[in-house]
């Protein structure tokens, strides 16, 4: 069934409205976004909000002495791991404790649920650091917060359309169709567009508004704001061939060769990536319990 809609940024409002559980992030993940974001900040400023939040703490140490960072030895202190992983890493892990917990709303279609959506954005997210590091690029931090939200708007669907969404998915299985066009012509709008419309709800930082509106469409931006997309768009697109967790919204993606380094990403890089894309996902098993 498909759904006519002269206006989708009237039923993207519609459907991020008539989301209750998803609609806010906990009061101190959106504290530490903003003191991160602030230049002003400092480690002590983001101390003093983590340490009112046992169970954050707990998560950040967990984190912290994981193999993701591979940092030597054990870290018992909040403070001396806000220092050694500094600001940014310590945001992602307070963004991926809150949102972790809403990939847990059931099933999205016959053969995934929720939580694989949730495997394949950690997974994203860590193929998207790693092509960053490779490109010696200082945005690696913030290129795993992109790739670890930038499915969010599919949360929304799930909550608000998910008769729809189950049809979109049966549809992409049985078929040769992208995911975003089935979902404007059965939906009304993509996860694109509610996603960006909850990541500037969340008040996230620019560079994932544009992550979540544009990772399958980076040609649509220009200059600096593709960076980081592109590479979001690279490991989405290694992550959905890959199969790790959910792998419908980009398993009809073209990834050329000349496309890649038209915008600047080394297919060299892309293949390493692609190489170690279990063992990178497998260290980033602590985020995965959020």
């Amino acid at each position: 069934m498909s759904i006519g809609l002269a206006d989708p940024q009237s039923r993207v409002l519609e459907m991020v409205k008539k989301v209750t559980t998803i609609a806010t992030i906990p009061e101190v993940t959106a504290k530490i976004i903003h003191t991160v974001e602030d230049p002003r900040s400092s480690a002590a400023k983001l101390h003093q909000i983590v340490s009112h939040d046992p169970a954050l703490v707990t998560r950040i140490l967990k984190v912290v002495n994981s193999a993701f960072y591979g940092l030597p030895g054990q870290i018992g202190s909040i403070e001396r791991a806000i220092v050694l992983l500094g600001l940014n890493a310590v945001k992602n892990i307070a963004v991926a404790a809150s949102i972790g917990q809403l990939f847990r709303m059931g099933k999205l279609c016959e053969g995934f649920t929720a939580r694989d959506l949730w495997t394949h954005c950690i997974a994203v997210g860590v193929a998207a650091r790693d092509l960053a590091r490779q490109a010696r690029s200082p945005a690696a931090d913030e290129a795993f917060l992109c790739g670890m939200i930038h499915d969010v708007g599919i949360l929304i669907s799930l909550q608000a359309n998910p008769e729809q969404l189950r049809e979109v998915c049966d549809q992409v299985k049985f078929g040769t169709r992208e995911f975003c066009e089935l979902e404007r012509e059965i939906i009304g709008v993509d996860h694109q567009q509610l996603g960006a419309a909850l990541a500037e709800l969340w008040k996230f930082p620019r560079t994932c508004q544009l992550v979540a509106g544009h990772h399958h469409d980076p040609k649509s931006l220009t200059g600096q704001n593709r960076t980081v997309v592109d590479m979001v768009y690279a490991a989405d697109t290694l992550c959905c061939r890959s199969k790790h967790g959910f792998n419908l919204t980009a398993c009809h993606q073209s990834m050329e060769p000349a496309d890649l380094t038209d915008v600047g990403i080394d297919p060299a890089h892309v293949e390493r990536t692609a190489a170690r894309l279990d063992e990178l996902v497998a260290s980033a098993s602590a985020f995965m319990g959020s």
